[in-house]
C-alpha cells in the first residue's frame, strides 16, 4: 500500500492520458458522447488534484499557481469543453509526477545512505581484536579496517593506505594516504587491511553528518514553490483579469475558458523544477549540499560574503612551520622524537607533528609506555630515551634558554603554537605550529567577484593583527576581529539590511550568524556541528572553492528557471488575445498550451549543460606532472624553513660559516632544480589552465630566487672564518630577503597552480605559509 501511495502521481498521470487517449479513439468509431465522458473524467481527475494542492497552499497562506488550472479545467466542463479540461489534467499529472520521481529518488539516496552506514568495528585492545558496535568506540581507540570494510569513524592512520573516498567527495580514482594523514568515516578501504587511531566518536564522525544533512535536504519545500509562487502572485490576479473582461464583453463564456487554457501555468509546475532540481544535483556534484531549491536561490541572490576566519579562510587546523632545536641536538632529531610520541595520540595537534616529520622523510620510532597528561602533553618512551611533549613549564625548569626566547618570540610574532620536548630531562627544542591560509582562497575570492559578488567581509574571534593580515591576503572590504557570537549576529543583521547576505562559518559559534543570514553556508559535514544544522548549504568537501562553484551553479539555474518560466508565461500572455478575441478555442488553446510547455521545458533543460565553474579539471598527463612537483614541492618546504633558521643562528657569538655554507649547498643542489622544473613544467600546464596573466610573476620570482641563491654563493667565497660583523648583517638580511621571497613565490603556487589538483589530493595539510593564530590546545 505504502508503494502504491507512493506512485499516485503516476497512476493518476496514466489514468489520465489513458482517458485522453481513449476519449480521441472513440472518434473513429463515431462515439463521440464516450469519448466526451472519458475527457470529462480526466478533467473531473485533474480537478480533484488540483483541489488537493490549492488546499494545502491555503493552509501555508500561499498563493498557488493550481488555481489558474482548477479554473480552466472547471470551465472547460461548464462549457462542455471536456478536451481542453483533459490536456490540462494530463499536464498537471506530468508535473506532480516529475516531482514524485524526485522526491523518491531522493529518499532512496537517503535509504543507501543509512544502510551504508558502518554499524560494527573492529577494536585493538590488548587481548586482540573484538568487533563491537560503532556507537562504543571511544576517541583513542585502535580500529583495525579490512579491506573493502568502510572507515567507521574519523581517525588518524597508523600505517598507509588506498581508500575509495566517493561515497564523500565524489572522486572517482582511489586515493593513497600515508601514516599519520586524518581519514573520514565512509570512506571505503581498497587496499590492505590499515590500523588507525579514533579521532571522533560515532555520533560526530563525517559520515553520519552526511545522513542528517541528506535528512535535512528531504524535509525542506519543495524546490520550485517560491519561484512558482513569485510568478502567481501577479499572473493569477491578471488573467482572471483578461478571462473576466473577454466574458463580459462577448458574452460567451467559452472566451474565458480559452483564456484560462492557455493560460494555465505549467512552465512554473515543470520547467522551473526541472531547471532548479538540475542546479541541486550539478551543486552536490561539486561538493555543496543545499537544503532545497529555497536555498539554491538564497544563495543565488547574495551579493555580501561574510567569512569566519578560522576553518574557513584559513584551515582550522594547525600544520608544523618550524622547528628550532636547542644545542647539541638536530632539528629533525627533534621532530622524529615528536612523531613517534604523536603517531599513538588523537590529539588535534598530534596529526600536524606527524605529518610534519614525515613530510621531512623522518619515520617515527616506536614508543612504549605513553602516557597522555591532560592539560600538559605526552610522555614515553622512544628508542631506551624518556621523551616529554607538551607545554613551555612542563618541558623547561627555570629561566628559559636563548633558542627557547627566540622561538617564543617568533611564535608571538607569527601567531603560532609552541610545543616544547624534552629528552632525558633536558630540554631538546620548539616545534611551531600554525593555522594556514587556505590556498585557493584568495583565488575564490576575485572569482566570487567576477560572479557577482559585491562586497566582502571577515569576523573572527581572533587577534586584529591576525585578522587584518588574514583579510589583506584575501582582499577583504572589512575586517572585524575580537567578535563574540553575538557580536558576529549582530554584524550580519547589520548587512543583511543593505543586501541579500551569504554567512560562511564552521564552528558552533558561527551557528547563530549562519541562521540569520540570507544564505548560510557551514564548511565540513561533521555531525556535531551546530554550524552544519543552522547553514542552508553545507560544504562536504574541505575546500573552499566550492562555495564559488556553488554559488555560480545556483545563478546560472536560478536565472535559467527564471528565464524558462518568463519564456513559457510571456507565450501564454501573448496567446490570451486571441483566446480572448474569440480566434482560439478551448481546445486549440490546450494544444497551443502544450507547444509553448515543450518550448519551456526544453529551455530549462539546458541547465543540464555544463556552465562555468571555479574548479579547473587538467589533462591526465599534466596532472601527473603537477602532482610530481607538488611532491618535490613539500619535499623542500624544511630546506625553506632552514633559511630562516641559519640566519637565526648567525646571532651566536662566534657566529658559525659552516651552517651557511651547507645550506647554500643544498639550495643549488635540492631547491634551484625544482624551481627551473617548475618554470619549464608547470607554468606552461597552469597557464593553459588558467590563462597567462599569473604566470609573469611567478616567473619572475623563479629567476630572483636563483639569483639571490648565486649571490650568497659569491659571499660564502668571500667571508671570514668566523666572519666579521659587517658581514653578519649583509648575510643575515640576504637569508631572510630570500626566505621571504620563497615564501611568497610559494604561496602563489599553492593559490595558482596546487589548489588546481583534485579533492582528496589537495586536503593535504600545506607546511609553509602565512599563520592564522590557532587558538587552544595542550600544548600552547
Amino acid at each position: 500500500m505504502r508503494r502504491l501511495w507512493d506512485a499516485r502521481e503516476a497512476l493518476l498521470l496514466a489514468v489520465a492520458a489513458s482517458l485522453l487517449v481513449a476519449g480521441a479513439a472513440t472518434l473513429l468509431f463515431e462515439a463521440a458522447a464516450l469519448g466526451r465522458i472519458a475527457w470529462s473524467l480526466a478533467t473531473a481527475l485533474g480537478l480533484a488534484y488540483s483541489t488537493a494542492a490549492i488546499t494545502a497552499a491555503l493552509r501555508r497562506r500561499q498563493p498557488s499557481v493550481d488555481l489558474i488550472a482548477w479554473l480552466a479545467m472547471a470551465g472547460a466542463l461548464l462549457t462542455d469543453e471536456p478536451l481542453a479540461g483533459a490536456v490540462i489534467a494530463v499536464m498537471l499529472f506530468t508535473g506532480g509526477t516529475l516531482e514524485a520521481r524526485a522526491s523518491a529518488h531522493a529518499e532512496r539516496s537517503l535509504r543507501h545512505l543509512a544502510a551504508r552506514a558502518p554499524r560494527l568495528a573492529r577494536r585493538e585492545g590488548p587481548d586482540g581484536v573484538d568487533t563491537i558496535p560503532v556507537g562504543r568506540l571511544l576517541v583513542g581507540d585502535r580500529i583495525v579496517v579490512g579491506t573493502g570494510e568502510l572507515v567507521p569513524v574519523d581517525g588518524r592512520l597508523l600505517e598507509a593506505g588506498v581508500f575509495d573516498e566517493s561515497a564523500l567527495t565524489g572522486e572517482a580514482l582511489p586515493v593513497e594516504h600515508p601514516a599519520g594523514d586524518d581519514i573520514r568515516s565512509g570512506v571505503a578501504n581498497a587496499g590492505n587491511a590499515v590500523r588507525l587511531v579514533a579521532t571522533e566518536t560515532a555520533e560526530r564522525s563525517t559520515y553520519t553528518g552526511v545522513v542528517r544533512l541528506v535528512e535535512q535536504t528531504q524535509a525542506s519545500t519543495a524546490p520550485f514553490v517560491r519561484v512558482a509562487d513569485r510568478f502567481a502572485s501577479a499572473f493569477v490576479p491578471l488573467t482572471l483579469v483578461v478571462a473576466g473582461l473577454a466574458w463580459a464583453l462577448s458574452g460567451e463564456a467559452v472566451r474565458a475558458v480559452a483564456v484560462l487554457v492557455v493560460a494555465t501555468p505549467c512552465p512554473l509546475l515543470l520547467a522551473a523544477p526541472i531547471a532548479i532540481t538540475a542546479g541541486l544535483s550539478r551543486a552536490a556534484g561539486r561538493g555543496a549540499m543545499l537544503k532545497g531549491g529555497s536555498a539554491l536561490e538564497r544563495l543565488a541572490d547574495g551579493r555580501v560574503l561574510l567569512l569566519d576566519k578560522t576553518g574557513t579562510l584559513t584551515r582550522g587546523r594547525p600544520v608544523l612551520v618550524g622547528v628550532v632545536a636547542a644545542d647539541g641536538f638536530s632539528g629533525d632529531e627533534v621532530l622524529r622524537a615528536a612523531a613517534s610520541l604523536d603517531q599513538m595520540s588523537a590529539h588535534v595537534l598530534a596529526s600536524a607533528v606527524v605529518t610534519g616529520a614525515r613530510d621531512r622523510g623522518l619515520e617515527p620510532a616506536s614508543a612504549e609506555e605513553v602516557r597522555e597528561r591532560p592539560g600538559y602533553g605526552v610522555e614515553g618512551i622512544v628508542e631506551g630515551h624518556r621523551v616529554r611533549l607538551g607545554k613551555s613549564a612542563w618541558v623547561i625548569d627555570g629561566p628559559p634558554p636563548s633558542w627557547a626566547r627566540r622561538a617564543r618570540r617568533r611564535a608571538s610574532l607569527d601567531g603560532s603554537l609552541t610545543v616544547y620536548i624534552a629528552v632525558d630531562g633536558r630540554p631538546a627544542g620548539v616545534l611551531l605550529l600554525a593555522d594556514p591560509l587556505r590556498p585557493d582562497a584568495p583565488r575564490m575570492m576575485r572569482t566570487l567577484r567576477e560572479a557577482g559578488i559585491t562586497r566582502t567581509v571577515l569576523i573572527t574571534g581572533d587577534r586584529a593583527d591576525m585578522a587584518e593580515t588574514v583579510g589583506r591576503l584575501v582582499g577583504a572590504d572589512a575586517v572585524f576581529a575580537d567578535r563574540d557570537p553575538s557580536d558576529k549576529l549582530d554584524i550580519v543583521r547589520a548587512e543583511q539590511d543593505r543586501a541579500p547576505t551569504i554567512m560562511v562559518g564552521d564552528g558552533v559559534n558561527d551557528a547563530p550568524a549562519l541562521a540569520a543570514a540570507g544564505a548560510g553556508v557551514a564548511m565540513g559535514a561533521r555531525g556535531a556541528g551546530a554550524s552544519a544544522e543552522a547553514a542552508d548549504v553545507v560544504l562536504t568537501t574541505d575546500r573552499i572553492d566550492g562555495l564559488a562553484d556553488a554559488i555560480l551553479i545556483a545563478r546560472r539555474s536560478i536565472r535559467i528557471a527564471r528565464r524558462a518560466a518568463g519564456f513559457g508565461m510571456a507565450l501564454s500572455l501573448a496567446a490570451m488575445a486571441p483566446a480572448a478575441a474569440g480566434m482560439l478555442a478551448p481546445a486549440a488553446g490546450a494544444i497551443l498550451q502544450e507547444a509553448i510547455d515543450v518550448a519551456a521545458i526544453a529551455l530549462a533543460l539546458t541547465a543540464l549543460l555544463p556552465g562555468r565553474v571555479h574548479t579547473v579539471a587538467m589533462p591526465p598527463a599534466d596532472l601527473a606532472v603537477v602532482r610530481r612537483l607538488h611532491a618535490e614541492h613539500t619535499a623542500v618546504a624544511p630546506l625553506v624553513e632552514r633559511i630562516r633558521e641559519v640566519a637565526d643562528g648567525l646571532d651566536d657569538d662566534p657566529p658559525d660559516s659552516a651552517p651557511l655554507r651547507e645550506l647554500v649547498d643544498r639550495l643549488e643542489t635540492e631547491l634551484l632544480p625544482h624551481e627551473r622544473a617548475e618554470e619549464v613544467q608547470l607554468v606552461p600546464i597552469v597557464a593553459d589552465a588558467l590563462g597567462p596573466d599569473p604566470f609573469g610573476a611567478l616567473s619572475r620570482s623563479h629567476a630572483e630566487i636563483e639569483h639571490r641563491v648565486r649571490r650568497l654563493r659569491r659571499a660564502c667565497v668571500d667571508i671570514g672564518d668566523p666572519p666579521e660583523p659587517d658581514e653578519v648583517t649583509d648575510l643575515r638580511g640576504a637569508l631572510y630577503g630570500l626566505y621571504a621571497i620563497v615564501l611568497l613565490h610559494n604561496a602563489q603556487e599553492e593559490e595558482n597552480a596546487f589548489s588546481l589538483m583534485p579533492v582528496a589530493e589537495t586536503a593535504r595539510k600545506r607546511r609553509v605559509a602565512l599563520p592564522a593564530g590557532p587558538r587552544g590546545g595542550r600544548r600552547s
